[in-house]
């Protein structure tokens, strides 16, 4: 029997959450082309009506789960990011962290379908943008304001965000995860003069 003390707007607001979660979930399990909204539908445990109250299309859902896997990514860096001035070593293992799990990998295929579909592509850019800001202002708090003011500070960040999205897409066929360690030592070594451990 349905909780009678939740409002309408409460019991909405959990069905349209519903329907998000089952989104990310889908396509991580099945991929962009094989999330359908009948598979989300019955995935969320809701009507037909339900999903199509909140959502008229499945572009719509998309369009919406774009934010939500955007803002999840965001608050999932800021619930873990430590308190104070992390090291080297807590900063690039909390990046690291960040570039994999769900929602890392909903984000890879809307990434992967924006390539080709440019409705998508418009509905991922702000979300992105503000989560490639987040992500530049934990980078420079890992940092410190002796890299934050050099010239090359965008090409640091940006070279660190390229290296672990192609650790986290190659490392799907790699069997050595220490591989991953070595590579960001490398990296801190060449951009920082400085030991990633």
């Amino acid at each position: 029997m349905p909780d009678a003390r939740r409002t309408q707007q409460q019991r909405r607001e959990e069905t349209r959450q519903r329907l998000l979660d089952a989104t990310i979930d889908c396509l991580v399990e099945h991929g962009f082309a094989r999330t359908t909204t009948q598979r989300v539908q019955e995935r969320a445990g809701v009507s037909r009506g339900a999903l199509l109250h909140h959502f008229s299309s499945k572009a719509d859902l998309l369009a919406a789960a774009t934010h939500h896997v955007a803002e999840a990514r965001l608050a999932r860096i800021r619930a873990e990011a430590p308190g104070g001035t992390p090291t080297l070593g807590q900063g690039l293992a909390l990046l690291k962290a960040e570039m994999s799990g769900p929602y890392f990998l909903a984000a890879l295929e809307l990434w992967l379908a924006a390539r080709t579909d440019p409705d998508l592509k418009a509905a991922l850019l702000p979300g992105e943008r503000d989560f490639g800001a987040a992500q530049r202002a934990l980078i420079g708090d890992i940092l410190g304001p002796e890299v934050t003011e050099r010239d090359d500070f965008a090409l640091i960040c940006e070279s660190l965000l390229v290296l672990y999205r192609g650790l986290a897409l190659t490392g799907v066929l790699r069997e050595d995860p220490s591989f991953d360690d070595a590579m960001l030592r490398l990296w801190a070594q060449r951009f920082l003069g400085a030991q990633a451990g």
